[in-house]
């Protein structure tokens, strides 16, 4: 595992809509006024019959992404993930889940890394609200390379999908050849000691903690839970049976999130010990994004520390 220098994960959105616009005239974005911070102005500008644009008003965009997909097309509407998860909620639940229209919910500014533009823009509660809605599907890419790739993975998918994405650059970790399915994590290192499973932009940390880790002579399995719902049960489950312990690291409240999710795993098999890393239940606030993970034990130095007590 090596890391090196990566792009936003909302770049990656704009690439790989514009590969699926030019194979597929059913593929739509649907705007919110946004484009420029969404990475879909080259789309609108490339494929303006397969762009529409509803301006400031988020839960049209959802209605207008519904009824889309009613005459068989496939659209991506785009915002930022605070309005994606909350302010187009009733409208996702009520129009697009409850029928299973197949829309997808593309976000950008996920988790902390809007970070000095304070509480109001870092969606730290949005997987948390979507793991709660029948039928939804949610993707947390780790980097450039399968953020690009699970967007393509999200199109052929049927069904509602919550796709989450990085407004600043986050290291890259897997080449562009590398495959993904919704709903099976990767594992990216085997290991007999501790697990540790992350999802979205924290991947990176958790390489830089096994690497570590593994210096110090312990050995450790490491899952990239890219789908946190459906959530890959089979890998959960492996990692309870061959290792004594489990950790996860998330950018995200650590109520109902990926930790949660596999926390509910554990319980329900009298699994392995167990421990969450992620945001308190707390607001974010105006602050450089490494500073806002810090603050919340999201650090190598606290997954290293949390694995060998746990040990």
């Amino acid at each position: 595992m090596q890391i090196r220098d990566g792009k936003p994960t909302r770049e990656a959105y704009g690439k790989a809509m514009l590969e699926l616009a030019a194979n597929d005239s059913n593929i739509y974005v649907v705007d919110c006024d946004i484009g420029k911070s969404c990475k879909t102005v080259p789309f609108s500008q490339q494929f303006p019959n397969q762009h529409v644009n509803v301006g400031i008003a988020e839960q049209n965009a959802l209605g207008v992404g519904a009824g889309l997909a009613t005459t068989g097309k496939i659209p991506f509407v785009t915002t930022y993930a605070v309005f994606g998860s909350m302010r187009m909620l009733e409208q996702i639940r009520q129009e697009v889940c409850y029928p299973q229209l197949n829309v997808k919910i593309a976000c950008s500014h996920g988790g902390f890394t809007p970070a000095n533009d304070g509480a109001s823009h870092q969606g730290i509660e949005d997987i948390g609200i979507f793991r709660t809605i029948p039928n939804m599907t949610i993707v947390a890419p780790a980097d450039y390379e399968s953020a690009f790739e699970l967007v393509k993975a999200a199109a052929k998918y049927d069904g509602p999908v919550y796709l989450r994405f990085t407004r600043d650059a986050v290291p890259s970790i897997y080449k562009s050849d590398d495959k993904f399915e919704i709903g099976k994590a990767v594992e990216l290192n085997k290991g007999s000691d501790v697990t540790i499973i992350c999802t979205g932009d924290i991947l990176s940390k958790g390489v830089l903690a096994t690497q570590q880790l593994e210096k110090e002579g312990i050995s450790v399995k490491l899952l990239d839970m890219h789908t946190v719902k459906p959530l890959d049960k089979e890998a959960v489950l492996k990692a309870i049976k061959e290792t004594k312990a489990i950790v996860t690291v998330e950018d995200h409240n650590i109520i109902n999130g990926l930790g949660s999710a596999v926390a509910e795993v554990v319980a329900e098999t009298g699994g392995c010990k167990f421990k969450r890393i992620g945001i308190q239940d707390q607001f974010g606030e105006s602050a450089p994004y490494e500073h806002l993970l810090a603050k919340n034990g999201i650090t190598v130095e606290n997954i290293v520390d949390t694995c060998k007590k746990m040990l």
